[in-house]
This record gives C-alpha cells, sequence and structure tokens, in this order.
C-alpha cells in the first residue's frame, strides 16, 4: 500500500524557517515526479514546488525562498522555507502518481505569525 506521511509544520515566526519532510512507503519513488502544494481555507489547492528525478520547479511565490530536495534512499522529499511570510500560512500536502494512481498525504499545518 503506499502511503505519504508529512511532518515539520508547526507555528514560526515570519522570517522564520521551517523544514517540511514527507515520507513515502510501500514502493520506491527514485523515479517518480514529487510535488509540495498547500491549501488554506477557501482557497484552491496550490502547487508549491516539485522535483523530478533530475530537475525541480518552483511557485511564483516562493521562488527564491523555499527548495525542495529528495533523498531516494530514504524514499524522503523536503522542502525547507526559509524567509517565511504570514502569506504562507496553510496546510501543506505531498503527492506523487505512482502507476497511474495519484497519493496525497495527510497534510502538516504550517503556521507564520507573530
Amino acid at each position: 500500500q503506499v502511503r505519504l506521511v508529512e511532518s515539520g509544520g508547526g507555528l514560526v515566526q515570519p522570517g522564520g524557517s521551517l523544514r517540511l519532510s514527507c515520507v513515502a512507503s510501500g514502493t520506491s519513488f527514485s523515479k517518480n515526479t514529487l510535488y509540495w502544494y498547500r491549501e488554506t481555507p477557501g482557497e484552491q489547492r496550490e502547487v508549491v514546488a516539485a522535483i523530478t528525478s533530475s530537475d525541480t520547479h518552483y511557485g511564483d511565490s516562493v521562488k527564491g525562498r523555499f527548495t525542495i530536495s529528495r533523498d531516494n534512499a530514504k524514499n524522503t522529499v523536503y522542502l525547507q522555507m526559509n524567509d517565511l511570510k504570514p502569506e504562507d500560512t496553510a496546510m501543506y500536502y505531498c503527492r506523487t502518481i505512482n502507476g497511474g494512481t495519484e497519493y496525497w498525504g495527510q497534510g502538516t499545518q504550517v503556521t507564520v505569525s507573530s
């Protein structure tokens, strides 16, 4: 059974940093594209960052502040978030597609507030 589990969220002051982790289990994800999304109440879920086996992509609102990376040996994708802003407050989810099926984690809450 494929499963994604996020962790690392929390409360942080503006300008602070957090690192999110998403551990994948059930199969090897070394060739999968892995995504981080975020969602706030009443808003559509938006893609924050994506990582393939050789490339990374970022949403415009996080470019230069967030870094996505992966450790294939640990089946884990990370999202390093620096210079956090109140508008980064959201539930963050990881996502992948494996064997034609889409998988999401349960999410981890990030709150940026003073």
